[in-house]
């Protein structure tokens, strides 16, 4: 483990310096919306508008990376997503606060097609365990960026400019470091085998998962929190999230990934019902390890039963981004209509719909799996 960890010093390092710029990013457009919504005079609904023209940035970088996987590397995705907190910062019109969203999420997409399949195949059978540390430190910068927000007056522009100075140190640091690009060169005409079923399952957690980074605060401030209990809640979502992604680090090849999948989904109907019964606060937080769970047991699982040809990890990606982009769509006009706590009802609702279909599913994996082993004798 340690000469891998050698071999592959730059990936790793700038893997998850990116990965912390991702997790500050995407967690300050929950609690920025309702102050743009009062700096441009535009619903909520408008403004929750941010969070799908993210999800859009990061379904163009999957396309794009679908074909063109060998000619992207980490710079670039690095690079985009400093393009991108700097228009978010300076913006002075809401088309730009969009084109800004959009900018950071092609960054955002690129870096997660880049990252995980290059670090899952450099580790070889540690490889799983590598992805969830990867993924553990997104939610270091999930966990601080809304604390600096509360701390330094709610201001979008200025937090949005301190990830673009963040960012630009990762992508100067990058240029001066051997091997980013080309440490772990991706395996090439392997079987592309695409399961469906289970790229459905992924499109509809991802689409939990940035409904509730992205409307949960919101949601929230409907049940009865000030702007900045919610804000500081999400910090708190955000701290279980990372918490769950390190323990995957020494237990993530006891589980099998589906199964690790499906209980993410029964874990999280219970704390989203919780949130809608008994305390919307601990029921949100709740949430956050079930949500952390979600896109690394579904990228592992997805890997493993696909196939390992370069354009899995598109595939896997763009599925969660089919969710990611419509799902918060969806909720945006329709949570102020919602009521108090409508909105944890749904997810509630959602969450155990997933969990019983997933169980289904993973109770029909087992039984096929014991019908291939060899009759004894």
């Amino acid at each position: 483990m340690q000469a891998l960890l050698k071999a592959n010093a730059s990936l790793i390092g700038v893997g998850l310096s990116a990965f912390v710029l991702m997790g500050a990013g995407q967690s300050l457009y929950g609690p920025a919306l309702p102050v743009f919504s009062r700096s441009f005079g535009i619903g909520l609904g408008t403004a929750g508008l941010l969070i799908s023209a993210h999800w859009i940035g990061c379904a163009l970088a999957v396309a794009v990376l679908y074909f063109h996987a060998a000619t992207i590397g980490p710079r670039h995705a690095v690079g985009l997503m400093v393009v991108g907190s700097v228009i978010l910062a300076l913006g002075p019109m809401w088309w730009m606060v969009l084109l800004g969203g959009l900018v950071f999420g092609i960054g955002y997409g690129a870096s997660t097609v880049v990252f995980n399949p290059r670090i899952l195949q450099a580790f070889g059978l540690r490889g799983p365990a590598m992805v969830s540390l990867l993924n553990a430190t997104f939610g270091l910068g999930a966990i601080c960026a809304p604390l600096i927000f509360v701390a330094l007056g709610s201001r979008p522009n200025l937090v949005f400019g301190l990830v673009a100075v963040f960012g630009l140190l990762i992508w100067l640091l990058s240029g001066r470091t051997n091997g980013v690009d080309s440490a772990v060169p991706l395996k090439t005409h392997q079987v592309f085998k695409p399961d469906f079923v289970l790229l459905g399952f992924g499109a509809v957690a991802i689409g939990i998962e940035a409904t509730l980074t992205g409307l949960g605060p919101t949601a929230l401030i409907a049940a009865g929190q000030t702007e900045v209990g919610a804000a500081e809640l999400l910090s708190m979502f955000f701290l279980g999230f990372l918490v769950v992604r390190l323990i995957l680090i020494a237990t993530a090849h006891l589980v099998p990934p589906f199964a690790l999948l499906a209980a993410s989904f029964l874990c999280g109907a219970v704390a989203a019902l919780l949130a809608a019964l008994i305390s919307p606060a601990v029921g949100f937080v709740a949430l956050g390890p079930c949500a952390g769970l979600f896109f690394p047991s579904f990228f592992v699982a997805c890997s493993t039963m696909m196939g390992s040809d370069p354009r899995v990890s598109p595939t896997i990606i763009g599925a969660g981004l089919v969710g990611g982009i419509s799902m918060p769509l969806f909720f945006s006009p329709i949570l102020p209509h919602l009521g108090q706590r409508g909105f944890f009802w749904a997810m509630a609702c959602l969450l155990a719909v997933l969990a019983l279909a997933a169980l289904a599913k993973l109770s029909r994996l087992r039984h096929l799996s014991q019908s291939t082993l060899p009759a004894k004798s």
